[in-house]
């Protein structure tokens, strides 16, 4: 089991960009995140009594490559798996949650009605699984994983690719799009730094690469 606490900080993700707007999935995906971390910051800070519950989500809810590579062994049946999903739902604070929910909510209304709502569910479900497999099969961190940027770069991706089609259904050039995708690697390489090393890169791009895929495909099918 792992020691009943993080020892570390953990390795969490932001992103760039913010709009309002979203189908009505989304602002529910974000209030349920919204009152997860009002929770856990009001015990942070004592509010709810002495008890710091900040830990204990993580140690139950983050995704830990320990646990995945068997290192370590699960706190509870079914963690191994659960945690694919659960360390989306847990964040290191208000400022990390804003920034993931801004984008989501952002980019949810212009995907959504691209490829329709479930097919933009589907999108966010998926990237949201294989962007914590990318994080478990790459990173040897022993931190936990948390937030909710597999999803969100799942979103980002799924909108560059229908973003890429249009512009070449209208004749016009994908330059725009390679720029974009070139200032998303910049930003990430800038934040990894800033963070000493906290980012966790890999989520993002398994994330990334799972919405390109999905909305390339979904979009094409329109």
């Amino acid at each position: 089991m792992i020691n009943g606490r993080p020892q570390k900080r953990p390795r969490h993700s932001h992103s760039i960009m913010a709009q309002s707007g979203a189908p009505m999935f989304l602002w529910a995906l974000v209030g349920v995140m919204t009152t997860i971390e009002l929770w856990l910051s009001l015990s942070s800070s004592h509010l709810l009594g002495v008890i710091d519950y900040r830990q204990t989500a993580w140690l139950l809810g983050a995704f830990w490559q320990p646990v995945l590579s068997g290192l370590v062994q699960p706190v509870y049946p079914g963690q191994k798996v659960l945690m694919f999903v659960t360390y989306a739902f847990l964040h290191s604070g208000l400022v990390h949650l804003v920034v993931n929910s801004a984008i989501l909510l952002a980019l949810g209304k212009f995907i959504s009605s691209q490829i329709g709502t479930h097919k933009t569910l589907l999108v966010l479900s998926v990237s949201t699984i294989t962007a914590a497999a990318f994080f478990g099969l790459i990173s040897t961190s022993n931190e936990p994983m948390i937030g909710a940027s597999g999803a969100v770069f799942g979103l980002i991706g799924a909108w560059q690719a229908v973003k890429c089609q249009l512009l070449k259904n209208a004749g016009a050039s994908i330059q725009p799009v390679v720029i974009e995708i070139l200032g998303l690697i910049i930003a990430n390489i800038l934040v990894y730094t800033i963070l000493s090393g906290r980012l966790a890169w890999e989520t993002h791009l398994g994330g990334w690469l799972t919405g390109g895929l999905l909305g390339f495909t979904f979009n094409r099918h329109q």
